[in-house]
């Protein structure tokens, strides 16, 4: 009834402003005629004066006193008016995020009674359920009164935990020629299936440089208000900070006037819930806050530019330093980092040619980069050279085994192989004989070639002491390069330079002797 009476007063004093404004131009106007009236008559009467400006006022001013004053009161108005039409705004604006939380409110509380209803008919004896699945049903009660609608809430959901995923991000980017530190938040609120309730991605903008522990306290805050608003009252945070952890726990209290506040507005938050819980968690565990807090950073190093095909976004690619479409941007599934399409395939290709695992670019980042998020990146071959490398990189170097097949050559883990092979071979690990869990076809593990057929390891052996062409000229050319064979690996090694005792390339802890 209040708001009511509120927003028939705004409208009511609003209506009169626009009236008086209305009232002010009026008067102004009939001035203006009046005042061009009397300069008309003064120049009829007076034909021999010569026309010419008016004389400006002796004191230096700017004009009679009336006009100041119906300037001011114009002035005055418009002002008013503006306060009013932003009031009205931010109140619409309020009103619909109330109907919004209420809706979401509701489909939880759906979601809540569906699940408590499925599993009570899962424990129903069956035979029951033959008899009288017909006759059970439970609708779900909406459209009730508010107060109602609170208690049902209360009654649906307080007794479920719901998980809170915070993040708060600080980051140095590049927009255009400038290095700029920027920060965003990230809040994503779950049930007890853990499925997403509600984001929140929030850029914090400041004139004031805000540090890591700042940006994760006021991701806090807001994952917080979003709970309480939802209404909820069992919680529990999952926080990927140590510190803060520390600081919501009271292992430690905070000393800087500067976090104080904020640490102080989650306590006061939490007081208004029936049950808190705080969890310190690794990275991995907080992917949904962290995607929607680099996200909001994404949004503030980003901006609007004219090109051919209309307006886009564009952004600045940290290795070249280019300007690029927001659209051509890869992102490192991980960690989330940006570069241009050119400088990451580059990257990758890089990487591929060392041998190793690729991982993000960006400076101290381990995050590893995806096979399947390459699919627009690089062309069929180099994401299959790829796939190789990181299934090479999986197992470890003493079980590694290749199919001897030239047509195949496929990676497989010695223990994987041996348990495909045994129930298509009889006595498979005692013979060595294996099958390629690719091509299909037998080989001999210990040989490292295709099946020898009633032949035994030695007998093979002396009637092929060297087993194909290509492993003669390989030997050959070893022998004359004066290359060495790890015994463990069996990949072989060149001393170029240095010491005489190298240690593998495949860190299989041996070392590779060279006599000088």
């Amino acid at each position: 009834m209040e708001a009511c009476d509120l927003e028939s007063a705004v409208s009511e004093q609003r209506r009169e402003l626009v009236a008086s404004r209305t009232l002010d131009s009026d008067a102004d106007y009939a001035f203006q005629l009046q005042m061009l009236e009397a300069m008309s008559a003064s120049l009829s009467s007076s034909p021999t004066s010569a026309p010419g400006p008016p004389p400006a006022p002796a004191d230096g001013g700017a004009g009679p006193v009336g006009d100041d004053n119906g300037d001011g009161r114009s002035l005055a108005t418009a002002l008013m008016l503006e306060e009013m039409e932003k009031y009205a705004l931010e109140r619409q604006d309020r009103e619909h995020c109330e109907a919004e939380f209420r809706r979401m409110r509701e489909d939880l509380d759906r979601r809540v009674h569906d699940l408590r209803f499925a599993a009570e008919i899962v424990g129903i004896p069956e035979e029951e359920w033959q008899n009288y699945g017909d006759f059970y049903h439970k609708p779900f009660e909406a459209g009730c009164s508010s107060s109602a609608a609170s208690s049902s809430s209360s009654a649906s959901a307080s007794g479920e935990c719901f998980r809170v995923h915070v993040k708060g991000l600080v980051s140095e980017e590049w927009i255009k020629d400038e290095k700029v530190v920027v920060a965003g938040l990230g809040v994503a609120v779950c049930d007890f299936k853990d499925n997403v309730i509600i984001e929140v991605k929030k850029p914090l903008i400041n004139d004031v440089l805000v540090s890591d522990l700042e940006a994760e306290i006021e991701a806090l805050v807001q994952g917080l208000h979003a709970a309480v608003c939802l209404d909820l009252k069992r919680v529990n945070v999952l926080i990927g900070d140590n510190r803060l952890y520390n600081y919501v726990r009271g292992i430690q209290l905070p000393g800087q006037s500067k976090i104080a506040a904020p640490l102080n507005e989650a306590t006061m938050l939490q007081k208004k819930l029936t049950y808190f819980g705080a969890t310190l968690v690794g990275p991995n565990d907080t992917k949904y806050a962290y995607k929607l807090a680099r996200d909001a950073i994404v949004s503030q190093i980003s901006w609007p530019e004219e090109t051919n095909h209309g307006k886009s976004l564009k952004e600045t690619c940290v290795i070249c330093f280019e300007n690029s479409s927001v659209t051509e941007m890869f992102s490192v599934d991980e960690c989330l980092h940006r570069y241009c399409f050119s400088c990451m395939k580059r990257h990758v290709e890089a990487k591929l040619l060392e041998g190793v695992i690729i991982k993000c670019p960006h400076d101290g980042c381990n995050s590893e980069v995806k096979i399947d998020s390459c699919g627009g990146l690089l062309e069929p071959n180099i994401i299959s050279i790829m796939s190789q490398r990181m299934k090479e990189a999986s197992v470890p170097v003493t079980e590694r085994i290749y199919c001897p097949y030239p047509r195949c050559s496929t990676l497989m883990s010695k223990q994987e192989v041996l348990e495909y092979s045994r129930s298509a071979f009889v006595g498979a690990e005692h013979s060595g004989a294996r099958k390629c869990m690719k091509c299909q076809f037998f080989f001999c593990i210990d040989c490292k070639v295709p099946w020898h057929y009633n032949m035994s390891c030695n007998e093979y052996r002396m009637s092929n002491p060297i087993a194909t062409a290509g492993d003669a000229k390989l030997k050959t050319l070893a022998s004359k390069s004066m290359w060495r064979e790890c015994v463990k690996c069996k990949n072989l090694v060149e001393l170029a330079e240095g010491c005489y005792h190298i240690t593998c390339r495949k860190r299989t802890g041996f070392q590779v002797k060279f006599r000088p």
